[in-house]
């Protein structure tokens, strides 16, 4: 078996709850999410962010504006919607638990 393999399921499996995070804080636009998760030195391509920011918004969870940009055509801002700060608040008691019981499990008897 690959750690790699379980190296990215692990990292898929907590990118919509730091997407939702950032988002939190402020309107993002794509680009500034990826550079916000590369600061964590969460690496995630652009094909990855893409596809999960169009069924969050389609579930629901997010908006999006659009806004003029400077330099080129309308950018598209992400944010939270009322529905989607639940369940960031959701995800965030999840995490905390899981955290949790992995420190739990993880203590040297």
């Amino acid at each position: 078996m690959k750690i790699e393999n379980t190296k990215a399921q692990m990292r898929k499996g907590i990118l919509e709850y730091c997407i939702l995070e950032i988002l939190s804080k402020k309107e993002s636009y794509p680009s500034d999410i990826i550079n916000e998760l590369k600061k964590a030195e969460l690496i995630v391509v652009e094909g990855t962010l893409y596809p999960l920011l169009t069924r969050l918004k389609n579930a629901g969870i997010l908006n999006y504006n659009w806004v003029e940009s400077q330099s080129g055509p309308p950018r598209k801002y992400y944010s939270l919607t009322d529905e989607g700060q639940q369940f960031l608040t959701e995800l965030h008691n999840t995490w905390t638990t899981l955290q949790k019981a992995v420190q739990k499990i993880s203590k040297p008897n």
